[in-house]
């Protein structure tokens, strides 16, 4: 009876020590769902200004689709608004307005030569009317002369008369067409005068632009050149549609980041993000997420992540936040 006792209390007494430990359990899966209904959500981003202002070489009209740069500005140089950063050859440009210039006193010569040996033709036509005329009212004053002459005299006379009127019709019709034709002339060599001239005028306009100049005050990033394979130097030659340099403010800063798809939805336009630098993790600098992207896409080539890209606004501007720099990003979730 006593061994019976005892293996019944050796049988229960292992049940009685694992229901706490059962209780325990369960109380730690229900804090791990409490945990996980109210974490926070931390995404790796990068500081960028909110205002940029990327220089990129112009179109200098259809003869200069490349420029070659004679000054640059140091990398990483703080800029006030309105200071040069960038010099441009203008050599080139001045040979070009030298050349018009030139073009432009010939073509003037010639329109001027053109005036004066069109006023003598229409000097010569109208003398030749006038004698036309003169030879016409002749040649009508011996036909009624003839009118007690012979038949076959009568008829030479009208026919000499003929003769006078279709020639004096013939001189006039010279002289209006040489008319149009010395109008278009003058067109076509006025119109070569005046695209000289707006092509001189456009050269000396392009000449200030050669100096480029900040809008805005920051700090000047010099461009990669990608047929160099490094960075925008002085004597590389630029092409147009070329980014040169870029100038970011640096008053009002915002967070490029990305939140993963399956986050995508736990997150709102206005939410408060806590933004940390990872040079200086124990600052914590008060954010709120200003645009989440509409499109889900790959993390980078080599993941399979796919994420939402997501800016978050920096409230206040603090003069320690730089571009380039490497924050996390802690989002919130909604309750």
């Amino acid at each position: 009876m006593k061994k019976n006792r005892l293996y019944k209390l050796l049988y229960v007494l292992p049940l009685i020590l694992l229901t706490p430990s059962c209780g325990n359990i369960i109380s730690s899966d229900d804090e791990d769902k409490k945990s996980r209904s109210g974490k926070t959500i931390i995404e790796t981003g990068e500081l960028a200004a909110v205002n940029s202002r990327a220089f990129v070489l112009p179109r200098f009209g259809r003869y200069w689709y490349e420029m070659r740069i004679i000054g640059l500005l140091e990398h990483g140089s703080i800029v006030n608004a309105g200071d040069s950063i960038i010099q441009l050859d203008a050599n080139e440009i001045k040979r070009f307005i030298i050349e018009r210039e030139t073009n432009h006193e010939t073509e003037l010569a010639t329109l001027e030569k053109l005036y004066v040996d069109q006023e003598n033709k229409i000097q010569e036509a109208e003398s030749k009317i006038k004698n036309e005329i003169a030879t016409f009212n002749l040649k009508k004053i011996e036909l009624e002369s003839s009118r007690f002459e012979s038949e076959r005299l009568r008829k030479i006379k009208e026919l000499e008369l003929k003769q006078a009127e279709i020639t004096l019709a013939k001189e006039k019709r010279k002289m209006e067409l040489s008319k149009i034709i010395n109008s278009n002339d003058l067109k076509i060599q006025e119109i070569r005068v005046q695209q000289i001239e707006t092509e001189i005028k456009d050269a000396y306009n392009i000449l200030p632009n050669l100096t480029i100049r900040t809008p805005i005050s920051g700090v000047f990033q010099v461009e990669w050149n990608r047929r160099s394979g490094s960075l925008v130097k002085i004597g590389d030659n630029i092409y147009q549609g070329n980014n040169m340099g870029n100038v970011p403010e640096l008053k009002f800063m915002k967070v490029n980041t990305s939140i993963n798809e399956t986050d995508f939805l736990k997150i709102r336009t206005g939410q408060k993000v806590a933004i940390r630098l990872d040079a200086m993790p124990k600052l914590v600098f008060d954010g709120e997420v200003a645009y989440i992207g509409k499109l889900c896409h790959l993390k980078d080539y080599k993941s399979k992540q796919k994420v939402f890209d997501v800016e978050v606004k920096i409230i206040k501007p603090d003069e320690r936040l730089k571009p380039g720099m490497t924050v996390s990003c802690e989002f919130l979730e909604d309750n």
